[in-house]
């Protein structure tokens, strides 16, 4: 008899604990809210989406000015020999 009051105590100390926590409605949108797994907005997609196509341009356009730099310094320096030390 005293196991059962010791189980009734454990669970009734659990009821209380999810009672002053707060249950979650439901389980599935729990875990897709905590895990990351709801999808933002479409106005938050296109968005970010429009950022990126922005910033692979800007990035392509950094790229190609660098190749054009290093060709023209290639130009102007020549290639330094290595030095040993003695």
């Amino acid at each position: 008899m005293a196991h059962y009051k010791a189980a009734n105590l454990k669970r009734e100390q659990f009821r209380r604990y999810l009672e002053k926590s707060g249950k979650p409605n439901s389980a599935l949108d729990f875990l897709k809210h905590h895990l990351g797994t709801a999808t933002p907005e479409n106005p938050e997609i296109e968005l970010l989406c429009l950022e990126l196509a922005k910033t692979k341009e800007k990035y392509k356009a950094i790229v190609e000015k660098n190749k054009k730099l290093k060709a023209k310094l290639a130009q102007y320096k020549p290639p330094q020999e290595e030095k040993y030390a003695e």
